[in-house]
């Protein structure tokens, strides 16, 4: 396209105003641009350019070269200017009318802007689609490229033959030297290979879509599609002066120091990928290629260290590899104990000169010489590998081991100690990575005590190399083959790239815990960005420079407060490694959690990301343990909602939850939180004595009751509040035949401070006959009741259950009153389950009691209903409930008949030990069985703190008239239902511990014990006191998720006479010999004391044979363990559970005058004859208790009926 006529436009004359736009008029902007409203100043904030400026007489600018940059952005500073000027350009339309541009050329672009101050460009023309410049007459000449003209005007010949001149010579340098230093976008191919998002977005101010592209370091608008296929675009966008905010739905700005650009997509998701496309392009402009160049100075490391990558930008800085970012995903994967990954080009705090030397000096060659000293070609990984292919092979790598060159000291301890010692007083990194790696403790005793370890010693050695590589593996898991551990980590890439902004108000950081409440002027105001895993917050949303920043990867914990906990409605805390506390608020909820949501999304582990579905109070990583290996804490994921705790833990690939009102009991003990649920326990621990705190208040707080409505409640494994469960087994125990129970009340203040005591924590309150009077029990289980928030039968039933009590017809009334209780919450209905079957059975005391359904209904009614009690309706339905029990409730014949039993067993203990005068305080009745358990079959003994397992054995053969033969060895054996297993009393064990232990799947039985004539002929043949061999072994996986799951696998076991060892392999017959219990180090041992053995090994488990053992480990501190243990033989098993018993016992397995004792035994009172008693259960407080506490301690006898 040509000029027209040298019609001469006036220099120098004025022109009319115009706006600002990124178009000129040249450009059509009437198509583009909405024209604002006078008062409208949100088309372009240009922070100090005026949006509408003048055209007067500019004088002109000389050439500019590289050498000269003033006046010049920053941005436009990254590359040199080749020449500068103004030129007068002539419009596509051809008028006579030209406009003043200011020009740069640089070694990409030919550009051209308003004047030249501006940042960001008219138009913009890639060197590299110019095919030749042309003169065309007077001062002007022409731009062409492959499809289109650009015309120029200069203020002289000399200007314009200078333009000329310096544009040919850089389209001829290319051709000539075969240049293809193309531009991000030269078309129409080569383009599309850098590009990370491009498509068509709205511009705030535009009629028509921008057609927007996201290419590495820059953005570029083009007025369309066809332009960018051209290469010829309006202007770009440095992005390493950008920053992305998030506006509204569909809207973000991206804002840079020179104007802000509000852009709008079609979709939420669309919006979502613009932004993280962008949020990408600063990251990678912000990165710095110092380091990575450095690095990548040593051959060996411009490949990835596993899959061959070329220029791999991330790092194990403790593994001393450089991977690629697909390989650094599968690392993250492993966990910081394993590998601990870092950016060559984000993280520059982390490379210090130490570590890049470091790098520089073992690298990917000498590491790889180590790791990958025997990989088979069939299990390597290349550029093309997939995400699990990747996965299983840093796994075997790594995590395993599995490729290493061994050190020949592997195995001894004690010498790669020693050699560890001396080799870091030295240069030679590679062998001190050999010992690391191969099992040499990086904090091992030198021997030194100026110098104590081997950090210590390369310090005074001077050989900071060698201090570099033991700092980044103080903490490192030493590679180990986890047999049948086959589960995978289900993520394979590095932390979400989550992007939000916005103001928040901030105070200084803590370092101790927020307890008195911040008002509104402690906190200020700050623009806060998160973009690739940092949290910044600056003085105001047009500062470059932070105040501050948070890594994500630092971040331990956040807490979103309750409403109102301070100054602004809305709050949430954000604790880091280094023991600081961060606090933010807005009196914005939505946007509260928006920032939660997006922070926890950025720093959770990605296979904890379940735990975000959660509405959570407290979320963060805490470390723990649990299952069989209590030695060692592992890392695991926690979120607190309401009163359930949800964990992912180390060896687990799915949610578990810990219902923290139904724990057994919460304790701290030492520097762990205890968490006992259903004989299971957890210890959670704290690295870091600030959010730790945080944490151990939490959850104390959820543990406890949290309002005064039922589900408020501490609970039982029935989902019984445990003030009620408490009351009512205390009244059973010792107030059923009281006369006017529950008619009588207790003495007020003793009511008030018990039910006090209950609400603040019912689990550690123990009722105790002669310290608390029934009449005060009973009045604190009305006072409760009558308390209640929301009422028994709650608000929205209640009414509905008084109109049910005047039904005449029996049949609808039974059907009403059922389907009212099936309409109750769950704890509700549980707990109307467990008052009324309470009342049925104090109701049949009557004739002691004076407490018939009538007068129990008179007491109950008002209080349940929560009324006056003016008239007898709420009474009629408590009666009802009464009267109707085992129709409303269908309670079986079989429930009907032990409840009778239970009930009779009751009033006869108490006339026979208060008649007599001889029932001790710690006496308990107890069921136990005649050689199977069947109602026929049932015993119930009255069991002294001091009866031994040989005296109930005897107790129970003497009832029945047994006499017992020549080689009958009858015992008392604890079954486990659950478990299929059962444990044969040592004939000395005191049985009330036991009971004490039973669970509600457990009792006791008495039979013979058919292989001990075996085992004591093994045990008196036998030369040696130890045990040795092959059992197959297999973990139970718990409550928690904890343990294998995988089957079982052989191990070698040694047991002495003070503990049991576990080795995972017998290399050589020496090693298996009895020397090995000092010379080679077992990976498991426990001490005999503290295990219970048990014959048998439940079904679904699917043991390799059916002679088993299960095995339960509790020590001093109650921490647990339980796995199983399998034999090939039935004599195999006779042997190793002989050797238990022996050892166990001191050589005394069985008792040698047995007859002895069972003639000198006292004969029992025969007035109990043989009623049906109740089983005798406990939990885990009580079972830790002492036999005195327990005499002291009456458990409940009806508990769960």
């Amino acid at each position: 396209m040509s000029d027209k006529d040298d019609a001469e436009t006036m220099r120098g004359r004025l022109r009319s105003e115009r706006v600002n736009s990124l178009f000129s008029e040249d450009e059509l902007i009437e198509d583009y641009y909405d024209q604002p409203a006078a008062n409208d100043s949100s088309c372009w904030n240009d922070y100090g350019l005026s949006t509408l400026q003048s055209s007067g007489t500019v004088s002109r600018s000389s050439s500019m070269h590289s050498g000269s940059t003033e006046g010049l952005d920053a941005s436009a500073q990254l590359l040199p200017i080749i020449k500068a000027g103004w030129l007068d350009k002539n419009p596509p339309q051809g008028s006579y009318i030209y406009q003043r541009r200011w020009v740069k050329l640089d070694a990409d672009y030919l550009r051209y802007f308003d004047s030249e101050k501006d940042t960001y460009s008219k138009r913009f023309i890639p060197v590299t689609s110019i095919v030749r410049v042309a003169s065309i007459g007077d001062q002007k000449f022409e731009v062409i490229t492959n499809s289109r003209t650009f015309a120029f005007r200069a203020e002289s010949d000399a200007d314009r033959n200078e333009w000329l001149r310096t544009l040919q010579q850089m389209v001829d340098e290319r051709k000539f030297k075969g240049l293809n230093r193309i531009s991000l976008f030269q078309p129409p191919t080569g383009a599309l290979e850098s590009v990370d998002k491009c498509g068509l977005l709205e511009l705030r101010g535009f009629k028509n879509k921008l057609y927007v592209v996201v290419a590495g370091e820059k953005v570029f608008l083009y007025k369309n599609a066809e332009d960018y296929r051209q290469g010829i675009g309006i202007t770009y966008i440095e992005m390493n002066v950008g920053n992305v905010k998030d506006v509204d739905r569909r809207g973000f700005d991206l804002t840079t120091p020179y104007r802000i650009f509000s852009f709008s997509a079609d979709s939420d998701q669309e919006k979502d990928e613009w932004v993280e496309a962008m949020q990408q392009s600063i990251a990678e402009a912000l990165s710095n290629s110092e380091v990575a160049e450095k690095i990548w100075s040593v051959e060996a490391n411009r490949f990835c260290a596993d899959c061959g990558s070329p220029k791999p930008d991330w790092a194990s800085v403790n593994l001393c590899v450089v991977i690629c970012k697909r390989c650094a995903g599968e690392h993250r994967g492993l966990g910081p104990s394993i590998t601990k990954v870092r950016s060559l080009k984000m993280d520059r705090k982390v490379w210090t000169e130490e570590l890049i030397e470091l790098f520089c000096q073992v690298g990917n060659c000498v590491a790889n010489q180590f790791w990958a000293a025997n990989v088979p070609p069939s299990e390597a990984i290349h550029v093309a590998s997939g995400s699990q292919e990747r996965r299983r092979f840093l796994i075997a790598k790594y995590k395993e081991g599995k490729y290493r060159r061994y050190h020949p000291l592997f195995g001894n301890q004690e010498e790669l100690n020693k050699a560890l010692c001396a080799t870091v007083t030295t240069s030679d990194l590679a062998e001190t990575q050999s010992l690391v790696f191969c099992g040499a403790e990086v904090s091992c005793f030198s021997g030194d005590l100026d110098f104590p370890n081997p950090i210590s010693l390369a310090e005074q050695a001077g050989q900071k190399l060698q201090m570099e590589f033991l700092l980044h593996n103080k903490n490192s898991e030493i590679p180990r083959v986890e047999v049948g551990s086959s589960e995978e980590k289900h993520y394979s890439v590095i932390l979400p790239s989550v992007t939000h902004n916005g103001f928040l108000y901030k105070t200084p950081s803590m370092a101790k815990l927020v307890h008195e409440r911040k008002s509104r002027e402690e906190f200020s105001r700050r623009w806060c960005t998160l973009n690739d895993s940092i949290f910044s917050y600056y003085e105001n949303d047009r500062n470059a420079v932070p105040n501050g920043e948070i890594k994500m990867e630092e971040i331990v914990c956040l807490v979103n407060n309750p409403p109102d906990t301070h100054g602004f409605e809305s709050t949430f805390e954000v604790y880091i490694e280094s023991e600081r506390l961060y606090l933010f608020g807005l009196d914005n909820p939505e946007a509260i959690w928006k920032w939660v949501k997006s922070i926890a999304k950025s720093f959770i582990h990605p296979r904890a990301d379940e735990l975000l579905s959660h509405d959570f109070e407290r979320i963060g990583r805490l470390q723990y343990k649990g299952g069989l290996n209590l030695e060692r804490a592992k890392e695991g994921w926690f979120a607190l909602s309401q009163s359930v705790l949800y964990a992912f833990f180390e060896d687990s690939d799915k949610e578990e939850a810990v219902h923290l009102k139904k724990l057994q009991e919460l304790s701290i003990q030492g520097d762990s939180l205890v968490l006992v649920e259903r004989r299971r326990t957890l210890y959670i621990q704290g690295e870091r004595k600030l959010d730790f705190l945080g944490w151990v208040a939490a959850i104390q707080k959820a543990a406890g009751s949290s309002g005064d409505t039922l589900s408020e409640q501490q609970l039982t494994e029935s989902d019984i509040p445990v003030i009620v469960d408490r009351c009512i087994d205390y009244i059973t125990q010792c107030g059923l035949t009281s006369e006017g129970i529950y008619r009588k009340s207790g003495q007020n203040s003793k009511t008030t401070s018990l039910l006090e005591m209950l609400r603040k924590d019912a689990r550690r309150v123990r009722l105790k006959e002669g310290e608390h009077h029934v009449d005060d029990v009973s009045n604190t289980l009305k006072r409760f009741f009558r308390d209640l928030g929301d009422g028994l039968f709650t608000k929205e039933f209640c009414q509905d259950w008084l109109k049910a009590a005047a039904v005449e017809n029996e049949e609808e009334k039974i059907g009403r009153y059922r389907q009212l209780l099936s309409s109750l919450p769950v704890v509700n209905r549980a707990t109307v389950k467990a008052l009324i079957n309470h009342l049925y059975r104090v109701q049949y005391f009557s004739e002691m009691n004076q407490m018939n359904t009538h007068n129990l209904a008179i007491v109950f009614g008002p209080t349940l209903f929560q009324t006056d009690g003016k008239d007898y309706k709420a009474g009629r339905v408590v009666e009802d409930l009464i009267s109707r029990y085992v129709v409303i409730f269908s309670v079986d014949e079989q429930e009907m008949r032990k409840q009778q039993d239970e009930i009779t067993a009751i009033i006869k203990m108490r006339i026979a030990g208060s008649s007599s005068g001889t029932q001790q305080a710690g006496d308990f009745i107890c069921t136990v069985y005649l050689e199977e358990k069947k109602t026929e079959a049932e015993q119930h003994i009255r069991i002294p703190a001091t009866m031994t397992a040989e005296e109930l054995t005897f107790e129970i053969l003497d009832r029945r008239k047994i006499e017992t033969k020549e080689k009958e060895y009858w015992s008392c054996f604890e079954v486990n239902e659950r478990e299929e297993a059962e444990r044969p009393l040592h004939y000395s064990e005191k049985v009330l511990p036991i009971l004490h232990g039973l669970g509600t799947d457990s009792y006791l039985v008495v039979k013979k014990q058919l292989s001990m004539e075996n085992m004591l002929i093994y045990l008196a043949s036998r030369v040696s006191d130890s045990k040795h061999g092959m059992m197959k072994f297999r973990e139970e996986r718990n409550l928690l998720g904890l343990g294998l799951s995988t089957g079982f696998h052989d191990r070698y076991f040694i047991l002495n006479n003070s503990c049991l060892r576990l080795y995972k392999e017998v290399r050589s017959l020496k090693q298996w010999m009895p020397a090995v219990e000092t010379s080679h180090r077992p990976e498991k041992e426990w001490p005999v004391k503290n295990l219970k053995v048990y014959l048998g090994i439940k079904k679904k488990l699917r043991p390799p044979s059916c002679w088993g053992f299960t095995v339960f480990y509790e020590n001093e501190k109650h921490e647990k363990q339980q796995w199983y243990l399998c034999c090939d033989t039935q004599m195999e098993l006779r042997e190793w559970f002989a050797s238990f018993l022996y050892v166990q016992n001191g050589g005394n397995v069985w008792p040698s005058e047995s007859s002895k004792v069972r003639a000198s035994r006292t004969q029992q009172d025969s007035r109990l004859g043989n009623i049906s008693l109740i089983p005798l259960r406990g939990n885990e407080n009580e079972m830790r208790n002492s036999v005195a506490a327990f005499a002291a301690d009456p458990l409940t006898l009806l508990r769960n009926v």
